[in-house]
């Protein structure tokens, strides 16, 4: 594998290779005293990985011979700048036409452009062969992108290692001893050595700790013989498609038709935008007021309620004629009426003035209300913030923002998605209080400075001691330093700390592992490999039940795709987007993850493995060892 770049993605997605993936790794560093050159020369250093360092300014030709491409099985290119990675992709491809490629792109639709000009040039140079047998991909991703599902799911339930696939969001989440099965648990991963951390999923700077002993996909019998004296790691889904058990605390609440139509019909008028909830409010019991005065006049004078209506309007507005020929109780409802239409133009001219200044405001944004309770306070409206709202709004959560910059990318989009959103330096007096942090259900501090997001994180813990927290922070041993001292003084609150390339690194290593890893997925000092695969092309499977075809340590069947043959992709999910290959359709996979251990997997299914390093090497020998002979053929 061969990684260019000397920012934090470099330096993770090198680690993740390297220590996690047990894979070789040249790691093209502009300096080695500059950015993070001197974290990748202590990776070097270290004897139990294989990592070597090239320090070259520009990633030409000469570069990456001298790394080796012509030879490699991937390349990551993780500079900065879009246009330096374009080139070093085109030259790259160039040298090495099977090599899997995975750039990093600021400019998604420039990217996508890439993505397609790349895959054709090797369609074009190799038009005999079969993508699934060369194994040749181009993946355009976005750190930002393949962090915020992982953010939004750190929020939530402070999880960490995030897998994003058929609208789930999975995670290893840690059970102690003893611990009862719940609901969201899919599978058991592994049974957990003898020591792990105190809270393994807030720290991104270190692995998990063990002491040995950690067993990977283990079989029903070390579970059970286990599960009373040691911790187990299984697979859980956060949520599932916005809705089910695994929804987030907070979500909305199932509705009758009658209270859907009306929230519909609400949705699609711009009452709520043009009038407060005060004149909203005052203006329907005014009518109210009006419907019951008619219905009495109705029922005073006869007739039909249409005739009845108009009078009562003409008294309220005082456009009628004085009753003075007509009933006591008709004099009386004209007098009430007339009361009620001096009391109904104050409103009318509130309500004017409250469309006025709604009018006025519009192309600003939205203000939080003072009764708004358990939404998640977005600090940041960035990049990362960005997505993060985008991510937010997609699950149906309640979202305000607070942004100092009102040119900032996000605020545009809170406008348009009409999400509060504060136009205030967040460090100043009294701005996280009318964010409404205290009726808040989390906060995402996602700013670029580090102090600025540690600053609005303590303030806000000074305003709720047990506020969930998540913050952006760059340095990772600033991280783990702020992660144990924020956990030592608000034991009762959670606490994440997060880097946006700790976070993508692992999709960035899926990627080029292959097209059809799904994810990475760290579990103490191991790894575990999240891949799709076809049953036909593995004798092992073809014919077996979901039970037998399991192999203790090595791989266990955990999904089936659901999806219609002639619709299967090779496509690989990241984040809350799918990535297609060439000119594939983009689509989403319907994955079946409750599969019955009798099912008897079939040649045409296609199938999710979670396996160790090791059976994803068999599986893999056994792919190459196909494509060669199809190549031949």
């Amino acid at each position: 594998m061969v990684v260019c770049g000397d920012d934090g993605l470099a330096h993770r997605l090198a680690f993740e290779l390297a220590a996690r993936c047990g894979e070789q790794v040249t790691v093209l560093v502009p300096s080695l005293h500059e950015g993070h050159g001197p974290q990748l020369g202590s990776l070097a250093r270290d004897p139990a990985v294989s990592v070597r360092l090239i320090e070259a300014r520009r990633p030409d030709d000469a570069t990456l011979l001298d790394a080796g491409i012509e030879r490699a099985a991937a390349l990551a290119l993780a500079y900065g700048d879009d246009q330096t990675n374009i080139h070093a992709a085109l030259s790259a491809r160039r040298l090495n036409p099977d090599l899997r490629l995975v750039i990093r792109m600021f400019n998604r639709e420039l990217g996508r452009h890439v993505e397609k000009l790349l895959d054709r040039a090797t369609e074009a140079r190799s038009p005999g062969l079969g993508r699934p047998a060369l194994d040749v991909s181009t993946t355009v991703l976005s750190d930002v992108g393949t962090a915020a599902p992982e953010l939004v799911a750190a929020a939530f339930d402070g999880s960490a290692n995030v897998i994003a696939a058929d609208g789930l969001l999975l995670h290893p989440a840690e059970r102690p001893a003893g611990t009862p099965r719940r609901s969201t648990d899919l599978c058991v991963l592994a049974v957990m050595s003898g020591g792990t951390a105190d809270d393994p999923a807030g720290e991104d700077s270190a692995e998990a700790p063990g002491e040995g002993g950690t067993q990977l996909l283990p079989d029903e019998r070390t579970v059970d013989r286990s599960r009373a004296v040691r911790g187990l790691v299984v697979l859980e889904a956060i949520t599932e498609n916005g809705s089910g058990a695994g929804l987030p605390p907070g979500g909305p609440a199932p509705r009758g038709r009658l209270r859907t139509a009306v929230a519909g019909l609400w949705e699609r008028l711009p009452l709520g935008i043009l009038f407060s909830r005060r004149v909203r409010t005052i203006c329907g019991l005014m009518t109210l007021l009006v419907v019951a005065m008619a219905a009495v006049t109705w029922l005073a004078e006869g007739g039909s309620g249409l005739h009845a209506a108009y009078l009562t309007l003409l008294d309220v507005f005082t456009m009628g004629d004085p009753a003075t020929e007509a009933s006591l109780g008709r004099q009386l409802m004209q007098l009430t009426a007339g009361l009620a239409g001096l009391l109904f133009l104050p409103v009318l001219l509130a309500a004017v003035l409250d469309a006025m200044g709604a009018f006025r405001t519009a192309s600003s944004t939205l203000r939080p209300s003072r009764e708004l309770s358990d939404h998640v306070v977005v600090v940041g409206l960035g990049k990362v913030g960005t997505r993060v709202l985008g991510e937010l709004h997609g699950r149906k959560v309640r979202v305000v923002c607070v942004e100092r910059d009102p040119e900032a990318r996000g605020v545009a989009l809170a406008r348009r998605l009409r999400v509060p959103t504060l136009i205030a330096d967040v460090t100043e007096s009294g701005v996280l209080t009318e964010a409404g942090v205290r009726r808040s259900r989390a906060m995402l501090a996602l700013t670029r400075n580090d102090s600025t997001n540690l600053e609005a994180v303590l303030a806000a813990r000074e305003i709720r001691p047990d506020l969930r927290a998540v913050m952006r922070l760059f340095d990772d041993d600033f991280a783990a330093t702020v992660y144990r001292t924020l956990r030592d003084s608000y034991p009762n609150a959670v606490t994440r700390s997060r880097s946006v390339s700790a976070l993508s690194a692992s999709a960035f290593a899926a990627a080029m592992m292959g097209r059809r890893v799904l994810g990475v997925m760290p579990v103490e000092r191991g790894v575990l490999l999240f891949t799709a695969v076809d049953v036909r092309d593995h004798p092992e499977l073809v014919g077996q039940t979901v039970a037998a075809a399991f192999r203790p340590g090595q791989w266990r069947v955990i999904a089936r795709d659901t999806t219609a043959p002639g619709d299967q992709r090779s496509t690989v999910v990241y984040g809350s987007s799918t990535t297609s290959y060439g000119s594939l359709r983009l689509f989403q996979p319907e994955l079946d993850w409750h599969l019955h251990p009798g099912y008897v997997l079939r040649p045409e299914d296609r199938v999710v493995l979670a396996t160790t390093r090791a059976g994803f090497d068999i599986l893999l020998d056994r792919d190459q060892r196909r494509a060669r002979s199809r190549q031949e053929r």
